[in-house]
């Protein structure tokens, strides 16, 4: 039985927990270490029995809880060795901690299988995870990808739930006057955000490919709507005749308080 939850999903800070009954995992710890273990409580997951914590990347609204959870808890932390090394140099690998690359081959925790690709986006050597658990399920987590790239797509695809970045509205953002025209130009190149459009059609060939539950992630406060970004991916999927319920089920990470999906 899987067990999958957002516990934080925006700009302001990210973190997931994926598990079975016998114990899971957190993707980044982004919020206070106080606020995340609360959280888990609050969806019956005790602290103590996450057995690793994966993070994508070294942007504080990914890692800004991860020295004090894993210190205090004494959780082993993975990433890539480029994120490893960023992390290093703020200060967030103190030593109290294990904290190792991940092998490109992927690796156990709690009896699910992680394995991580690579993702593009401005930082050190950012990465996704796909978690394949004891009853054959699989999840994948893409967050923070400026593009679609054969190898995010690979990986993704044929995974029975997906949380996949659905960032910003391109209208909102460009029309938006507190954002100045370099941030703007980041947002949208290949290393920066997705896009509801390219989210929704990314998912058109995640529900072909045999993807069930389709989670969209990490919007952004200031140049997105969840109604929109909800909308947009619905109305892709409509004209490709898949229904939600019987074909799928859609949901925006970050609204109200987090619910396990167990499946």
């Amino acid at each position: 039985m899987a067990r999958f939850c957002s516990l934080f999903s925006s700009s302001s800070g990210n973190c997931i927990y994926v598990g079975q009954p016998e114990g899971g995992i957190l993707i980044d710890v982004g919020v206070s270490a106080k606020r995340t273990a609360e959280t888990l409580d609050c969806i019956g997951v005790d602290i103590n029995s996450v057995g690793a914590i994966f993070v994508t990347h070294e942007h504080s609204d990914h890692v800004s809880g991860v020295r004090v959870l894993a210190s205090k808890h004494k959780i082993p932390v993975y990433s890539s060795a480029g994120t490893l090394e960023a992390m290093a140099e703020g200060g967030i690998l103190n030593g109290k901690f294990p904290a190792e690359e991940i092998n490109k081959q992927g690796m156990e925790v709690n009896g699910m299988f992680i394995r991580p690709f690579h993702t593009p986006h401005d930082s050190r050597e950012s990465l996704g995870y796909t978690i394949e658990t004891a009853d054959g399920n699989r999840i994948a987590i893409a967050t923070d990808i400026g593009t679609i790239t054969d190898e995010v797509l690979n990986n993704i695809t044929c995974s029975q739930l997906v949380l996949l970045e659905s960032n910003h509205d391109i209208r909102m953002l460009q029309n938006n006057p507190n954002y100045p025209y370099m941030l703007k130009r980041r947002i949208l190149s290949n290393q920066g955000h997705l896009s509801n459009d390219m989210c929704a059609k990314t998912a058109q060939t995640l529900i072909e490919s045999g993807t069930t539950r389709l989670i969209l992630g990490h919007l952004s406060k200031e140049n997105n709507l969840p109604e929109l970004a909800y909308q947009t991916t619905a109305s892709a999927l409509s004209t490709k005749g898949m229904q939600e319920g019987s074909d799928y089920i859609l949901r925006v990470a970050g609204v109200g308080n987090p619910k396990m999906m167990v499946f």
